[in-house]
């Protein structure tokens, strides 16, 4: 695609949003809604058009050229991301759960369900590469220089001398009884084709003909069907199609993407410089005259101000916005009349504050008066304002997106680009723009020569000596005397480490193993299928097991996002610890490696089995903490993971454990986590997979975001064994039966098909592929020495999650809407059986007639 096709693209997805800003925006005055359902169609909407649009601003964003066109993208991009995020926290708080289905949406938008995966925007690892290979590079040093090797080998089980020398008998005579029937079956060939050399005749060639031509119609008929099957089978999705190599033109397409990604720094580079060079040579060349026309302005206010109100005003100070305060679009009459007003505020401070100890007495009368009086009121107003329902919370990203939509549609959507065929950046709005920093700048150094100026016309025309200046400066250190008392009153955190530097705490914490290598795992490894029984079950009253693609968006939305961008975690819903709970080989350790590789976040390893016998006591445990968190917030996004959560929460320590000390962050580990603010991208993230074995409401405190993960259902399953096997080097064809294979491995986890899959397709098997194609039938036995999911647990995982607070108020409102549907129900047969007695009260009195 062209810049000019990306041009269009991005005017499609401004009109888009526009459209959906101004669906939106009426919903923020509207009344509140009363119907649950009716909110819940509105927000699923606004969220899934908003997540189209931020899949079409990814990608223009990540090929577009122009470095002033790209800044505006990135402004809507973050805010489109923030208002995602806080969507979805509305539908969490709306249905008190984390994972909802959008069946009849996506049958209304007409999209599909891979559109409801969320985009990883790909500028979050690719602008700071050179940061991450430079960390890479370091993090190899440390390692190297401590002696420590990161990726252990895997332990070679040890074996007897009697028993290395009984397999290789075996094998051995396996092999000569091989080499033994291989000669015996060739001898028995030469001897048939003797006997029929021996006994044959010379036939007819008629009969020759015909046997010719019988044998090649039946090779050519079976290739044939054996071909319409396969194809067949292919359309009808049984069998995935083999991945054919790239076309040219694919090839060609990636190029050019890798090249425009060299363009964007180049042109990136370039703008940089050019934003010095003309700042410079406005301030030379327009700097005068900026100047001069800022006095002649500031000159003529002065006369206007004393022609208006017969003296000359007081000029407006640095905290009031200077100069630029006065030509707000205002006459001068205006702007005298605004500073006697704020006068007249300064002076009626100070005398209610000598009237506050009396009129305090008199106020706190009236109150209890009114308090009395009103409490008869109460009634009708009170339950209407608890009755009013629903009503969207205000927008912090929304502003922003009006910014960058206006600003798109100012400069951007009507201006002739065809000219520029390079995209590179526009000289005049570069002008324009440093043009106002400099009259910014200048404006400063201009109000202090007006303000002198100023003085010295009062002395020579007024007479004025100043002494309303001397009442601002008491005023002014009057408010110096209040910020001393207010900074005292504010207690600053020991720095622990203030003698050391980042670099040194760094190294400290890799060599002690607290600091880990992410494996490069992306989010898209994770496979899952979406779950199109939802809906249906939801409707029946039937909580759904949730689906790993549902799991997948939970960890982009919580996790990828806020960490990804600053503005998302400033401004959106702060989540400080998310729990991945689930059983055991369900993928949470490779979703907390997933996480750190789309961010670029450093990953920092506080599990129990680490933490034992390191930094011992409560002053080793401080320090450590404040290292960790401190090293976090220097090199932020981080990733902090806790393994085995359940432990740091035990109910009761086994006493294999308790030399491990596995509850020590306890008590740290919630007081450490409030002091995570907006600005400090780190979020800590626990798996578990017994949270049944911790007590409930301690590890609810400190994971308030808490995401089950389930094992995989069919569809899931059928995706696995075919990406698996592919990924493996197995050739599908249509001896293997994948759907049975999927529907024999319900109950089975990502992790135990994984194993019978690397068990199965060794070296020496995947050779024989083309004279034994792989069948259904081999990966069983792998599978029948491995243990699956039985219902008991999976049970007690959701009688857990029932127990959590989003489960409890999820209960809650099924019993609310259940109680409410039988008082609906009640009340109409109420309403029949009256009707009923009415009409035979009707009849008996006819009869008598």
């Amino acid at each position: 695609m062209s810049q000019s096709s990306y041009g269009r693209m991005w005017d499609a997805a401004q009109g888009a949003l526009e459209y959906l800003l101004e669906d939106e925006y009426p919903t923020m005055q509207l009344h509140p809604q009363k119907d649950r359902m009716q909110v819940f169609q509105t927000l699923a909407t606004f969220y899934l058009r908003y997540l189209k649009i931020f899949r079409a601003l990814e990608e223009v964003y990540d090929q577009l050229v122009h470095p002033q066109k790209r800044r505006v993208v990135h402004q809507v991009l973050e805010g489109v991301m923030g208002r995602l995020v806080e969507l979805k926290n509305e539908m969490v708080e709306l249905e008190f759960s984390e994972f909802h289905y959008f069946d009849d949406i996506l049958q209304d938008l007409k999209m599909t369900p891979e559109d409801l995966e969320v985009p990883i925007p790909r500028y979050f690892v690719r602008e700071k590469m050179r940061a991450l290979k430079e960390r890479e590079k370091m993090l190899a040093h440390i390692l190297a220089k401590g002696g420590r090797q990161e990726d252990k080998s895997v332990p070679v089980p040890s074996m007897s001398i009697e028993r290395a020398i009984w397999l290789l008998q075996v094998s051995e005579r396996a092999r000569q009884g091989r080499l033994r029937a291989r000669f015996m079956k060739a001898i028995l060939q030469d001897e048939q084709r003797k006997l029929q050399s021996s006994s044959s005749s010379i036939l007819d060639p008629d009969c020759a003909a015909t046997c010719i031509q019988k044998v090649w119609r039946g090779y050519r008929d079976r290739t044939r069907v054996k071909k319409e099957c396969l194809e067949e089978m292919i359309f009808l999705g049984m069998i995935p199609a083999q991945q054919p190599t790239p076309t040219p033109a694919q090839l060609h397409a990636h190029q050019l993407a890798s090249r425009r990604h060299g363009m964007q720094q180049e042109h990136e580079a370039e703008y940089q410089r050019a934003l010095a060079n003309i700042k410079e040579s406005v301030q030379c060349v327009d700097g005068p005259d900026i100047k001069e026309s800022l006095q002649e302005q500031i000159r003529q206010w002065f006369i206007e101000c004393r022609d208006a109100t017969g003296k000359f005003p007081d000029f407006p100070s640095p905290e009031d916005g200077g100069s630029a305060s006065i030509f707000a679009q205002k006459t001068p009459e205006q702007v005298a009349a605004e500073f006697a007003a704020k006068e007249e505020e300064r002076e009626k401070k100070k005398k209610s504050k000598e009237d506050k100890d009396k009129k305090g007495n008199d106020r706190k009368k009236k109150k209890k008066e009114k308090k009395g009086k009103m409490k008869g009121k109460k009634g009708k107003g009170d339950t209407e304002e608890e009755e009013k329902g629903w009503k969207m919370t205000p927008s912090n990203f929304l502003p922003t997106v009006v910014e960058g939509a206006k600003l798109y549609k100012e400069v951007w959507h009507y201006r002739d680009e065809k000219q520029n065929f390079i995209q590179s950046f526009d000289a005049q709005l570069v002008r324009e723009e440093k043009r106002l920093e400099v009259e910014e700048e200048l404006r400063v150094q201009v109000d202090e020569l007006m303000r002198q100026e100023l003085k010295n016309l009062k002395l020579v025309v007024d007479r004025d000596k100043g002494k309303k200046k001397k009442k601002v400066k008491k005023s002014s250190k009057k408010k110096k005397k209040k910020g001393r008392k207010t900074g005292k009153k504010k207690k600053k955190e020991k720095d622990l480490t203030a003698d050391r530097t980042i670099e040194s705490l760094y190294e400290e914490l890799v060599l002690e193993g607290f600091i880990i290598r992410p494996r490069n795992i992306k989010l898209s490894d994770y496979i899952g299928e979406y779950s199109y029984l939802g809906t249906t079950l939801r409707q029946a009253d039937i909580e759904p097991m949730p689906s790993l693609s549902d799991v997948r968006q939970l960890i982009a939305l919580y996790g990828i996002l806020p960490l990804g961008s600053q503005c998302v975690h400033e401004r959106g819903p702060l989540i400080r610890a998310v729990l991945l709970t689930g059983p055991a080989g369900v993928g949470k350790k490779m979703l907390v490696h997933a996480l750190c590789n789309e961010t670029g976040a450093n990953l920092f390893d506080l599990s129990p089995s680490t933490l034992a016998g390191k930094y011992p006591g409560k002053s080793g445990l401080q320090f450590l903490l404040h290292m960790v968190f401190k090293v976090a917030r220097q090199l932020q996004p981080s990733v902090i993971w806790i393994g085995d959560a359940e432990k740091t929460f035990y109910k009761k320590v086994p006493k294999l454990e308790k030399e491990m000390e596995p509850k020590r962050l306890k008590k740290n580990l919630p007081k450490v986590l409030k002091s995570i603010k907006p600005e400090d991208r780190v979020l800590v993230v626990g798996t578990t997979r017994r949270p049944f074995d911790a007590d409930i409401k301690p590890l609810c405190k400190v994971y308030k975001k808490i995401i089950l993960i389930p094992r995989p259902d069919y569809a899931s399953r059928f995706t696995l064994w075919k990406e698996l096997l592919q990924a493996g080097g197995a050739q599908l064809g249509p001896k293997l039966d994948l759907s049975s294979l999927a529907k024999v491995t319900d109950g089975y986890t990502q992790g135990h098909i994984l194993q019978a899959i690397q068990t199965v397709l060794n070296s020496y098997r995947l050779n024989q592929q083309t004279k034994r194609p792989l069948t259904a039938v081999e990966f069983i036995p792998p599978l029948a020495r491995l243990d699956p999911v039985y219902k008991e647990e999976e049970e007690a995982f959701k009688t857990w999650y029932s127990r959590t607070p989003l489960g409890k108020k999820r209960a809650r409102a099924a019993r609310a809407s259940e109680e409410e549907a039988d008082l609906k129900k009640g009340k109409t047969k109420g309403g029949k059986l009256q009707t009923k007695g009415k009409e035979g009260k009707n009849k008996k009195r006819k009869k008598k007639k």
